[in-house]
């Protein structure tokens, strides 16, 4: 390992838990201005992440310690897949240990931790949350597992960063496979981060909530980190969506030093225009009928198998 690899993988880590409730804030400013409603400031998940650390836990009698130690396997989840995925460097020693499809099944970890603790304490809320919750992860995944197999297929490697060096060294071209995935992956980052047209994390209508129903339980450092877990997941899905869709920026191999830092503003950049992205799309959008996820996630899954067949017989 060189120092340039250890240095990348420490500022990539950093640049990820610091960046991830900011970019959670962008999106709620944007979706405000785009409603016509004053923001909130751009520094209040931060504020209330640290409201949050300094208060006392409140936790049910009958709460199992799996309840309890869900939040910090989730949050150490996210922050390992933040530690694979090339945001800004493919120079990751981290990478050598676990591929795309490794980091789909550490996502679902996460997943399984956080509907395993909201049956555990046995709330109607809790256990509606979780079952709808591993509906959308059971749609979900197969539409994001055919997304990384079609990348993988033009960079003939299951590797994220190899997968992003061979895309970023190509010559600029239009890949109609990929924008068939990239429509795709959109949708799948939309269900899997709780957002409109899916979920809305804004929302406490105990008809309606997803993710939220999960979390009513917990208080304090848990509901911290569970919160922080949530805006490092959406980081890592736009981080996903840059390595595989816009890899221009990022550092590669034969990059030095001064390339690893110029892709800091080049990821600014991204998650700035992303953050505007998401927020105008769940502007014009309305919040589906829970039954209608299904055809949601379905016609995800066939836009990924739509790419991949345009991949397979154009070689497009």
């Amino acid at each position: 390992m060189t120092p340039l690899e250890t240095a990348s993988q420490a500022l990539q880590l950093v640049a990820a838990l610091a960046a991830a409730p900011l970019f959670a804030g962008w999106i709620t400013m944007c979706r405000a201005w785009f409603q016509n409603r004053s923001a909130p400031s751009l520094w209040l998940p931060y504020r209330s992440i640290r409201k949050l650390f300094h208060k006392d836990a409140v936790i049910a009698e009958n709460a199992s310690p799996l309840f309890r130690l869900s939040p910090y396997v989730v949050f150490g989840t996210m922050v390992l897949a933040a530690a694979i995925i090339p945001s800004m460097s493919t120079r990751l020693p981290f990478t050598m240990a676990a591929d795309a499809i490794a980091l789909v099944g550490l996502l679902a970890t996460a997943r399984v931790f956080m509907a395993l603790a909201a049956m555990d304490i046995g709330t109607a809320f809790g256990s509606l949350g979780a079952r709808r919750e591993m509906m959308v992860g059971f749609l979900a995944e197969p539409a994001l597992l055919m997304v990384v197999f079609v990348a993988s297929l033009i960079s003939a490697t299951t590797a994220l960063p190899a997968i992003t060096e061979h895309l970023a060294t190509q010559r600029l071209g239009i890949y109609p496979s990929l924008a068939f995935t990239a429509v795709a992956f959109t949708m799948v980052l939309l269900a899997e981060n709780a957002r409109i047209p899916i979920d809305n994390p804004a929302t406490h209508l105990e008809l309606t909530m997803i993710h939220e129903a999960m979390v009513l339980e917990y208080s304090a450092r848990h509901l911290a980190l569970v919160e922080w877990a949530a805006s490092l997941k959406l980081f890592n899905y736009a981080c996903i969506g840059f390595a595989l869709f816009v890899p221009w920026g990022v550092s590669t191999e034969a990059g030095g030093p001064l390339s690893l830092l110029a892709s800091i503003p080049v990821l600014a950049a991204k998650l700035a225009l992303a953050g505007v992205g998401l927020a105008l799309i769940e502007t014009v959008s309305a919040k589906l009928r829970v039954f209608r996820a299904p055809e949601f996630l379905t016609g995800a899954f066939l836009l990924a198998v739509l790419g991949l067949l345009v991949h397979l017989l154009l070689g497009a």
